[in-house]
């Protein structure tokens, strides 16, 4: 099935992690023809990601940017329309999350960390390229949320809250957007086998590696797909929704 994506332009943040569901993001919108705009902290590896985008023939620029930071946003876009001309595509992937801790030692610090990254960042992006869209009467912004902020996260409160909050931003915001022609969505993963699970140590790791063994977590790719499919006009009457990509119920 032709999903029609071929020339728009994505910004896809998170695109660092070189196993990570950014990079699987990037790749299958490459592959279906979009132009990519990969965004993250690190630099390094948003290069080496455009690198391999532009290996499928797409065009690629890697862009440092701290989501947390309204400046970085903001340049990014600036970055992407000198660059492209316009923007069709937001994927807000970009998150991260502090070491689990029962809700009684979470510092607030952690919460502050938690909620800047996985809920701050994405209202941030999205701010920064709405009117745009807006402008252009068309787009496309997909966030990714968590299982987690389905079914709550025990040791990650603060985690579980603001992927929570994705979910209800999602689906307010396409309240306010759907006479301007844009689409709104996000998706739920469970557990992946990426660096996002490095910090909690290696009794994790390893349990996580035993599960992508078995087929049992959600693969970059499998992220990809979900985010062209939401991407693309084949699914523009889909809106406001959180889409679970899980494999499990």
């Amino acid at each position: 099935m032709d999903l029609g994506l071929k020339g728009k332009v994505a910004i896809v943040t998170g695109v660092g992690s070189q196993i990570g569901f950014g990079k699987g993001i990037a790749l299958v919108l490459a592959k279906e023809g979009c132009n990519i705009v990969g965004c993250d902290i690190d630099l390094e590896g948003a290069e080496k990601t455009a690198a391999e985008v532009r290996d499928t023939g797409s065009r690629a620029i890697a862009v440092k940017v701290d989501i947390t930071s309204r400046a970085d946003v903001d340049n990014m876009v600036k970055v992407a329309l000198e660059q492209f001309g316009w923007i069709d595509i937001l994927v807000n992937n970009a998150g991260g999350s502090t070491p689990p801790r029962n809700f009684a030692e979470a510092s607030e610090e952690d919460w502050d960390k938690d909620i800047e990254v996985n809920l701050k960042g994405a209202v941030n992006c999205t701010r920064a390229v709405i009117p745009h869209m807006i402008s252009q009467k068309s787009g496309k912004i997909i966030s990714v949320s968590s299982v987690g902020g389905i079914t709550g996260v025990p040791t990650g409160t603060a985690y579980g809250a603001a992927k929570a909050g994705i979910i209800n931003f999602t689906t307010s915001l396409q309240q306010e957007v759907a006479e301007s022609g844009i689409n709104v969505n996000c998706i739920a993963p469970g557990l992946g086998n990426t660096a996002f699970y490095v910090q909690f140590g290696p009794e994790w790791n390893e349990r996580t590696k035993k599960m992508a063994a078995a087929g049992k977590t959600t693969t970059p790719e499998e992220m990809g797909n979900a985010v062209a499919f939401l991407a693309s006009d084949v699914s523009k009457r889909i809106m406001g929704q959180c889409l679970r990509v899980s494999g499990t119920m």
